[in-house]
């Protein structure tokens, strides 16, 4: 499982609030949040955010509010993956539960710019910025992240016959 893209990057403590405005939570709908994606920080990203692109942060993403509609609206982007120094522990979680891919890699978030070209190879656990021919190592996501990921979600690996014990 691999993803290539052009990076867009953030600063430290993006929060859910930023993610996705809290006037927009009255849907739960990947294809309208999309639309509403960072809007109050910049009004143009939702347009400009291609599907596969890779989003990197600094430290602590997707702190505030524990709503899924932060990862849910950066999913209905069609972003790949993110990439951060830390996230909130509530973030990741939610993340992983709906299927999108995050990676902590302090390494990779601090060096790699904005409108790199990055690939991820999610099974080796490396992160390759093609623009500055920089390798980063972060641990591989287990099977059953990688079955989760595949299957757009927890709920959905698990109607698939994944196993809830594995999580």
């Amino acid at each position: 499982m691999n993803a290539t893209g052009t990076v867009i990057k953030f600063g430290d403590n993006v929060d859910t609030d930023m993610i996705i405005p809290a006037r927009h939570l009255s849907t739960a709908d990947p294809k309208v949040l999309r639309h509403h994606f960072m809007e109050d920080v910049d009004p143009t990203l939702a347009g400009r955010i291609q599907p596969g692109d890779i989003l990197v942060a600094g430290r602590n993403y997707g702190c505030g509010s524990s709503r899924e509609h932060a990862p849910i609206a950066i999913k209905g982007t069609g972003a790949a993956c993110v990439i951060a120094e830390s996230f909130a522990r509530i973030f990741y979680r939610n993340a992983f539960n709906i299927g999108l891919p995050i990676i902590e890699c302090p390494e990779a978030a601090r060096a790699i710019a904005d409108g790199d070209r990055v690939e991820i190879d999610f099974e080796a656990g490396t992160i390759y910025d093609h623009t500055t021919g920089e390798t980063f190592p972060t641990p591989p996501f287990p099977e059953f992240i990688q079955g989760i990921i595949k299957f757009g979600g927890l709920v959905q690996y698990v109607s698939a016959g994944g196993s809830y014990h594995d999580v």
